[in-house]
Protein backbone atom coordinates (compact mmCIF):
# COMPACT_ATOMS: atom_id res chain seq x y z
CA UNK A 1 0.00 0.00 0.00
CA UNK A 2 2.79 2.39 -0.93
CA UNK A 3 3.13 4.79 -3.89
CA UNK A 4 3.89 1.95 -6.30
CA UNK A 5 4.59 -0.65 -7.42
CA UNK A 6 1.51 -2.34 -5.99
CA UNK A 7 0.20 -5.89 -6.13
CA UNK A 8 -0.51 -6.95 -9.69
CA UNK A 9 -3.96 -8.15 -10.67
CA UNK A 10 -4.09 -11.99 -10.75
CA UNK A 11 -5.38 -11.91 -14.32
CA UNK A 12 -2.29 -9.97 -15.37
CA UNK A 13 0.04 -12.46 -13.70
CA UNK A 14 -1.76 -15.34 -15.42
CA UNK A 15 -1.51 -13.60 -18.79
CA UNK A 16 2.24 -13.27 -18.37
CA UNK A 17 2.62 -17.03 -18.05
CA UNK A 18 1.54 -17.61 -21.67
CA UNK A 19 4.16 -19.01 -24.04
CA UNK A 20 6.35 -16.65 -26.07
CA UNK A 21 5.71 -15.85 -29.71
CA UNK A 22 8.00 -14.84 -32.56
CA UNK A 23 8.30 -11.14 -33.24
CA UNK A 24 6.50 -11.39 -36.60
CA UNK A 25 4.06 -14.16 -35.71
CA UNK A 26 0.58 -13.02 -36.83
CA UNK A 27 -0.73 -13.75 -33.34
CA UNK A 28 1.98 -11.50 -31.87
CA UNK A 29 1.38 -8.61 -34.26
CA UNK A 30 -2.35 -9.08 -33.70
CA UNK A 31 -1.81 -8.58 -29.97
CA UNK A 32 0.19 -5.45 -30.76
CA UNK A 33 -2.71 -4.04 -32.76
CA UNK A 34 -5.08 -4.90 -29.90
CA UNK A 35 -2.84 -3.08 -27.41
CA UNK A 36 -2.88 0.03 -29.59
CA UNK A 37 -6.68 -0.01 -29.68
CA UNK A 38 -7.09 -0.84 -25.99
CA UNK A 39 -4.90 2.01 -24.76
CA UNK A 40 -6.51 4.78 -26.81
CA UNK A 41 -9.51 5.18 -24.45
CA UNK A 42 -7.25 4.79 -21.40
CA UNK A 43 -5.18 7.72 -22.66
CA UNK A 44 -8.30 9.63 -23.75
CA UNK A 45 -7.12 9.88 -27.35
CA UNK A 46 -7.72 8.95 -30.94
CA UNK A 47 -3.98 9.00 -31.69
CA UNK A 48 -2.87 6.37 -34.18
CA UNK A 49 0.51 6.16 -32.45
CA UNK A 50 -0.53 4.57 -29.16
CA UNK A 51 1.72 1.68 -28.20
CA UNK A 52 4.32 0.41 -25.71
CA UNK A 53 7.94 1.19 -24.96
CA UNK A 54 9.87 -1.79 -23.58
CA UNK A 55 11.23 -0.80 -20.17
CA UNK A 56 9.96 0.74 -16.97
CA UNK A 57 7.96 3.95 -16.96
CA UNK A 58 11.21 5.91 -17.10
CA UNK A 59 11.93 4.29 -20.47
CA UNK A 60 8.80 5.96 -21.82
CA UNK A 61 9.85 9.31 -20.38
CA UNK A 62 13.32 9.07 -21.88
CA UNK A 63 12.06 7.87 -25.25
CA UNK A 64 9.66 10.82 -25.43
CA UNK A 65 12.22 13.45 -24.47
CA UNK A 66 15.19 12.16 -26.47
CA UNK A 67 12.98 11.85 -29.56
CA UNK A 68 11.42 15.32 -29.20
CA UNK A 69 14.38 17.37 -27.98
CA UNK A 70 17.68 18.13 -29.68
CA UNK A 71 20.73 19.66 -27.97
CA UNK A 72 20.22 23.38 -27.45
CA UNK A 73 16.41 23.26 -27.61
CA UNK A 74 14.63 25.25 -24.91
CA UNK A 75 12.35 23.11 -22.75
CA UNK A 76 10.10 24.53 -20.04
CA UNK A 77 9.63 22.08 -17.15
CA UNK A 78 6.67 22.43 -14.79
CA UNK A 79 8.41 21.47 -11.55
CA UNK A 80 6.48 20.66 -8.39
CA UNK A 81 8.24 17.56 -7.04
CA UNK A 82 10.91 14.92 -7.46
CA UNK A 83 9.78 13.87 -10.92
CA UNK A 84 9.93 17.39 -12.30
CA UNK A 85 13.55 17.20 -11.22
CA UNK A 86 13.85 13.89 -13.09
CA UNK A 87 12.66 15.55 -16.29
CA UNK A 88 15.40 18.13 -15.83
CA UNK A 89 17.97 15.37 -15.22
CA UNK A 90 17.09 13.64 -18.49
CA UNK A 91 16.90 16.90 -20.43
CA UNK A 92 20.28 17.95 -19.08
CA UNK A 93 21.83 14.77 -20.43
CA UNK A 94 20.25 15.47 -23.82
CA UNK A 95 21.81 18.93 -23.81
CA UNK A 96 18.59 20.94 -23.69
CA UNK A 97 18.40 24.51 -22.45
CA UNK A 98 16.19 24.03 -19.40
CA UNK A 99 13.79 26.61 -18.03
CA UNK A 100 11.48 25.90 -15.09
CA UNK A 101 8.27 27.17 -13.58
CA UNK A 102 8.08 25.98 -10.01
CA UNK A 103 5.79 25.36 -7.07
CA UNK A 104 6.72 24.29 -3.54
CA UNK A 105 6.30 20.57 -2.80
CA UNK A 106 2.65 20.10 -1.85
CA UNK A 107 1.40 22.72 -4.33
CA UNK A 108 0.84 22.85 -8.09
CA UNK A 109 1.57 25.56 -10.67
CA UNK A 110 -1.24 27.88 -11.76
CA UNK A 111 -2.06 27.93 -15.47
CA UNK A 112 -1.53 31.68 -15.81
CA UNK A 113 1.92 31.31 -14.23
CA UNK A 114 2.79 28.65 -16.82
CA UNK A 115 1.42 30.91 -19.56
CA UNK A 116 3.72 33.72 -18.44
CA UNK A 117 6.69 31.34 -18.37
CA UNK A 118 5.91 30.13 -21.91
CA UNK A 119 5.79 33.73 -23.13
CA UNK A 120 9.03 34.53 -21.32
CA UNK A 121 11.06 31.51 -22.44
CA UNK A 122 9.69 30.59 -25.89
CA UNK A 123 10.14 26.83 -25.42
CA UNK A 124 10.14 24.18 -28.11
CA UNK A 125 8.66 21.69 -25.60
CA UNK A 126 6.76 22.09 -22.34
CA UNK A 127 7.18 19.06 -20.07
CA UNK A 128 5.20 18.27 -16.94
CA UNK A 129 4.24 15.50 -14.57
CA UNK A 130 0.52 14.84 -14.15
CA UNK A 131 0.56 13.18 -10.72
CA UNK A 132 3.83 13.38 -8.79
CA UNK A 133 3.91 10.63 -6.16
CA UNK A 134 6.70 12.39 -4.28
CA UNK A 135 4.28 15.15 -3.28
CA UNK A 136 0.95 13.34 -3.93
CA UNK A 137 -0.21 16.33 -6.01
CA UNK A 138 -1.84 16.26 -9.48
CA UNK A 139 -1.13 19.18 -11.80
CA UNK A 140 -4.28 20.53 -13.56
CA UNK A 141 -3.72 20.27 -17.31
CA UNK A 142 -6.88 21.49 -19.05
CA UNK A 143 -5.95 24.39 -21.31
CA UNK A 144 -2.21 23.78 -21.18
CA UNK A 145 -2.01 22.28 -24.67
CA UNK A 146 -3.71 25.32 -26.16
CA UNK A 147 -1.14 27.60 -24.53
CA UNK A 148 1.71 25.44 -25.84
CA UNK A 149 0.41 25.19 -29.38
CA UNK A 150 -0.33 28.93 -29.59
CA UNK A 151 3.35 29.46 -28.81
CA UNK A 152 4.53 26.81 -31.29
CA UNK A 153 5.54 24.36 -28.55
CA UNK A 154 4.79 20.67 -28.06
CA UNK A 155 3.42 19.38 -24.74
CA UNK A 156 4.81 16.27 -23.00
CA UNK A 157 3.01 14.78 -19.98
CA UNK A 158 4.29 12.02 -17.69
CA UNK A 159 1.21 10.20 -16.38
CA UNK A 160 3.06 7.24 -14.88
CA UNK A 161 1.33 7.47 -11.51
CA UNK A 162 -2.20 8.27 -12.71
CA UNK A 163 -2.80 6.28 -15.90
CA UNK A 164 -5.77 4.00 -15.29
CA UNK A 165 -6.70 5.63 -11.98
CA UNK A 166 -7.44 9.27 -12.79
CA UNK A 167 -8.95 10.79 -15.92
CA UNK A 168 -6.24 10.98 -18.58
CA UNK A 169 -7.41 13.20 -21.43
CA UNK A 170 -4.58 13.49 -23.93
CA UNK A 171 -6.77 14.93 -26.68
CA UNK A 172 -8.68 17.33 -24.43
CA UNK A 173 -5.45 18.50 -22.80
CA UNK A 174 -3.82 18.95 -26.19
CA UNK A 175 -0.89 16.81 -25.07
CA UNK A 176 1.46 15.73 -27.85
CA UNK A 177 3.03 12.82 -25.97
CA UNK A 178 1.76 11.17 -22.81
CA UNK A 179 3.60 8.26 -21.19
CA UNK A 180 2.68 5.93 -18.34
CA UNK A 181 3.54 2.74 -16.53
CA UNK A 182 1.76 -0.45 -15.53
CA UNK A 183 2.87 -0.76 -11.91
CA UNK A 184 0.55 1.74 -10.30
CA UNK A 185 -3.14 2.30 -11.13
CA UNK A 186 -3.14 -0.24 -13.98
CA UNK A 187 -2.29 -3.06 -11.56
CA UNK A 188 0.56 -4.65 -13.50
CA UNK A 189 4.30 -5.18 -13.07
CA UNK A 190 6.90 -2.57 -13.84
CA UNK A 191 8.58 -3.13 -17.18
CA UNK A 192 6.38 -1.68 -19.93
CA UNK A 193 5.60 1.98 -20.64
CA UNK A 194 2.42 2.79 -22.57
CA UNK A 195 2.77 5.88 -24.76
CA UNK A 196 0.57 7.93 -27.04
CA UNK A 197 1.90 10.34 -29.66
CA UNK A 198 -0.02 13.05 -31.53
CA UNK A 199 0.26 13.51 -35.30
CA UNK A 200 2.19 16.75 -34.73
CA UNK A 201 4.72 15.02 -32.50
CA UNK A 202 4.95 12.07 -34.89
CA UNK A 203 5.74 14.43 -37.77
CA UNK A 204 8.49 16.02 -35.72
CA UNK A 205 9.90 12.61 -34.74
CA UNK A 206 9.83 11.20 -38.27
CA UNK A 207 11.74 14.26 -39.47
CA UNK A 208 14.57 12.87 -37.32
CA UNK A 209 14.28 9.28 -38.62
CA UNK A 210 17.63 7.64 -39.36
CA UNK A 211 17.09 3.90 -39.77
CA UNK A 212 20.02 1.76 -38.67
CA UNK A 213 22.05 0.00 -41.32
CA UNK A 214 21.20 -3.56 -40.35
CA UNK A 215 17.48 -3.19 -41.05
CA UNK A 216 17.22 -0.41 -43.63
CA UNK A 217 16.13 -1.16 -47.18
CA UNK A 218 17.76 0.42 -50.21
CA UNK A 219 14.75 2.64 -50.92
CA UNK A 220 14.48 4.11 -47.39
CA UNK A 221 14.91 7.85 -47.04
CA UNK A 222 16.03 9.38 -43.76
CA UNK A 223 14.58 12.53 -42.29
CA UNK A 224 16.24 15.92 -42.59
CA UNK A 225 16.50 16.49 -38.84
CA UNK A 226 19.29 15.52 -36.48
CA UNK A 227 19.49 11.84 -35.59
CA UNK A 228 17.81 10.89 -32.32
CA UNK A 229 20.53 10.52 -29.70
CA UNK A 230 19.51 7.06 -28.46
CA UNK A 231 19.16 3.90 -30.50
CA UNK A 232 17.03 1.95 -28.04
CA UNK A 233 14.72 4.88 -27.30
CA UNK A 234 14.46 6.06 -30.92
CA UNK A 235 10.71 6.52 -31.30
CA UNK A 236 10.94 6.81 -35.08
CA UNK A 237 12.28 3.25 -35.36
CA UNK A 238 10.00 1.90 -32.63
CA UNK A 239 6.99 3.40 -34.43
CA UNK A 240 8.12 1.72 -37.65
CA UNK A 241 7.91 -1.64 -35.86
CA UNK A 242 4.44 -0.89 -34.50
CA UNK A 243 3.30 0.24 -37.96
CA UNK A 244 2.38 -1.88 -40.94
CA UNK A 245 6.08 -1.84 -41.89
CA UNK A 246 6.93 -4.16 -38.96
CA UNK A 247 10.51 -2.97 -39.24
CA UNK A 248 11.96 -4.86 -36.29
CA UNK A 249 14.04 -2.64 -34.04
CA UNK A 250 14.59 -4.79 -30.95
CA UNK A 251 13.06 -7.96 -29.58
CA UNK A 252 9.67 -7.03 -28.17
CA UNK A 253 9.17 -7.86 -24.48
CA UNK A 254 6.47 -10.41 -25.21
CA UNK A 255 5.44 -11.25 -21.65
CA UNK A 256 5.17 -7.54 -20.84
CA UNK A 257 3.01 -7.02 -23.90
CA UNK A 258 0.70 -9.76 -22.56
CA UNK A 259 0.69 -7.95 -19.21
CA UNK A 260 -0.07 -4.55 -20.73
CA UNK A 261 -2.84 -6.03 -22.84
CA UNK A 262 -4.45 -7.66 -19.81
CA UNK A 263 -4.09 -4.51 -17.68
CA UNK A 264 -6.07 -2.61 -20.31
CA UNK A 265 -8.68 -5.38 -20.65
CA UNK A 266 -9.24 -5.35 -16.88
CA UNK A 267 -9.52 -1.56 -16.81
CA UNK A 268 -11.92 -1.30 -19.73
CA UNK A 269 -13.93 -4.27 -18.47
CA UNK A 270 -14.52 -2.45 -15.19
CA UNK A 271 -15.33 0.78 -17.05
CA UNK A 272 -13.07 3.80 -16.81
CA UNK A 273 -15.55 6.03 -15.01
CA UNK A 274 -16.24 3.31 -12.44
CA UNK A 275 -12.52 2.75 -12.07
CA UNK A 276 -11.82 6.44 -11.50
CA UNK A 277 -14.65 6.57 -8.97
CA UNK A 278 -13.18 3.57 -7.12
CA UNK A 279 -9.79 5.25 -6.89
CA UNK A 280 -11.42 8.49 -5.72
CA UNK A 281 -13.37 6.59 -3.04
CA UNK A 282 -10.19 4.89 -1.87
CA UNK A 283 -8.34 8.20 -1.68
CA UNK A 284 -11.19 9.82 0.27
CA UNK A 285 -11.27 6.90 2.67
CA UNK A 286 -7.52 6.95 3.32
CA UNK A 287 -7.57 10.70 3.91
CA UNK A 288 -10.59 10.56 6.22
CA UNK A 289 -9.14 7.66 8.19
CA UNK A 290 -5.81 9.38 8.72
CA UNK A 291 -7.49 12.56 9.90
CA UNK A 292 -9.71 10.60 12.25
CA UNK A 293 -6.54 9.28 13.91
CA UNK A 294 -5.49 12.86 14.60
CA UNK A 295 -2.83 12.87 11.89
CA UNK A 296 -2.12 15.78 9.53
CA UNK A 297 -2.46 15.07 5.81
CA UNK A 298 0.21 16.63 3.58
CA UNK A 299 -0.46 18.97 0.69
CA UNK A 300 -3.29 20.93 -0.93
CA UNK A 301 -6.63 19.10 -0.83
CA UNK A 302 -7.74 20.75 -4.08
CA UNK A 303 -5.03 19.04 -6.10
CA UNK A 304 -4.55 15.76 -4.26
CA UNK A 305 -3.98 12.63 -6.35
CA UNK A 306 -6.75 10.12 -5.71
CA UNK A 307 -4.37 7.17 -5.44
CA UNK A 308 -1.56 8.35 -3.12
CA UNK A 309 -1.93 10.23 0.17
CA UNK A 310 0.88 11.84 2.14
CA UNK A 311 0.62 12.14 5.92
CA UNK A 312 2.97 13.76 8.42
CA UNK A 313 4.75 11.40 10.80
CA UNK A 314 3.95 12.46 14.38
CA UNK A 315 6.97 14.03 16.09
CA UNK A 316 6.80 11.49 18.93
CA UNK A 317 6.94 8.52 16.54
CA UNK A 318 9.81 6.71 14.83
CA UNK A 319 8.51 6.57 11.26
CA UNK A 320 10.75 3.76 10.09
CA UNK A 321 9.91 1.62 13.12
CA UNK A 322 6.21 2.01 12.32
CA UNK A 323 6.81 1.05 8.69
CA UNK A 324 8.77 -2.02 9.83
CA UNK A 325 6.00 -3.01 12.23
CA UNK A 326 3.40 -2.66 9.48
CA UNK A 327 5.47 -4.97 7.31
CA UNK A 328 6.43 -7.47 10.02
CA UNK A 329 3.09 -7.80 11.81
CA UNK A 330 0.56 -7.17 9.03
CA UNK A 331 2.55 -7.76 5.80
CA UNK A 332 1.57 -4.27 4.62
CA UNK A 333 4.07 -1.89 3.07
CA UNK A 334 3.56 1.86 3.19
CA UNK A 335 5.95 4.32 1.60
CA UNK A 336 8.61 6.66 2.85
CA UNK A 337 9.42 9.94 1.09
CA UNK A 338 12.10 11.78 -0.90
CA UNK A 339 14.05 15.02 -0.74
CA UNK A 340 12.71 17.67 1.66
CA UNK A 341 9.95 15.30 2.78
CA UNK A 342 12.26 12.38 3.68
CA UNK A 343 11.57 11.30 7.25
CA UNK A 344 8.68 13.77 7.51
CA UNK A 345 5.80 11.99 5.79
CA UNK A 346 4.55 8.53 4.93
CA UNK A 347 2.92 7.95 1.56
CA UNK A 348 -0.01 5.55 1.49
CA UNK A 349 -1.17 4.27 -1.88
CA UNK A 350 -4.53 2.76 -2.76
CA UNK A 351 -4.46 2.04 -6.47
CA UNK A 352 -5.14 -0.59 -9.09
CA UNK A 353 -5.84 -3.99 -7.54
CA UNK A 354 -5.31 -2.48 -4.08
CA UNK A 355 -7.85 0.34 -4.36
CA UNK A 356 -10.38 -1.82 -2.53
CA UNK A 357 -12.44 -1.01 0.53
CA UNK A 358 -11.23 -3.92 2.64
CA UNK A 359 -7.56 -3.26 1.85
CA UNK A 360 -7.90 0.40 2.84
CA UNK A 361 -9.68 -0.52 6.08
CA UNK A 362 -7.12 -3.20 7.00
CA UNK A 363 -4.27 -0.77 6.30
CA UNK A 364 -5.79 1.93 8.50
CA UNK A 365 -6.49 -0.56 11.29
CA UNK A 366 -2.91 -1.83 11.10
CA UNK A 367 -1.49 1.69 11.17
CA UNK A 368 -3.62 2.50 14.22
CA UNK A 369 -2.28 -0.56 16.03
CA UNK A 370 1.34 0.27 15.15
CA UNK A 371 0.97 3.90 16.22
CA UNK A 372 -0.60 2.82 19.50
CA UNK A 373 2.36 0.48 20.10
CA UNK A 374 4.63 3.53 19.71
CA UNK A 375 2.71 5.32 22.45
CA UNK A 376 0.79 7.64 20.15
CA UNK A 377 -2.62 8.39 21.65
CA UNK A 378 -5.52 8.22 19.20
CA UNK A 379 -9.27 7.43 19.31
CA UNK A 380 -9.73 3.68 19.02
CA UNK A 381 -11.50 2.54 15.85
CA UNK A 382 -12.20 6.05 14.60
CA UNK A 383 -10.11 5.64 11.45
CA UNK A 384 -12.04 2.67 10.10
CA UNK A 385 -15.40 4.27 10.88
CA UNK A 386 -14.41 7.52 9.15
CA UNK A 387 -13.00 5.65 6.16
CA UNK A 388 -16.20 3.64 5.71
CA UNK A 389 -18.27 6.81 5.74
CA UNK A 390 -15.94 8.54 3.28
CA UNK A 391 -15.93 5.58 0.90
CA UNK A 392 -19.70 5.83 0.53
CA UNK A 393 -19.78 9.65 0.32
Amino acid sequence: MGPGPVNAHPRVLRAMSADLLGQFDPEMTGYMNQVMALYRPIFGTQNRWTMLIDGTARAGIEAALVSLVTPGDTVLVVDFGRFGLLLQEILGRIGARIETVDAPWGKTVLLDVIAAAIERTGPKVVATIHGDTSTTMAQPLDGLGDLCHAAGALLYVDATATLGGMDIAADRWGADIVTGGLQKCLGGPSGSAPITISDAAAEHIFARRHTEAGIRAADMVDGNGPRIGSNYFDLAMIMDYWSEKRLNHHTEATSMLYAARECARVALGEGLEARYARHAAAGRAVTAGLRAMGLTVFGDDRFRMTNVTGVYIPESVDGERVRAAMRDHFEIEIGTAFGPLAGRIWRIGAMGYNAMKHKVLITLGALEACLRAEGFVLPAGAAVTAALEAWEA
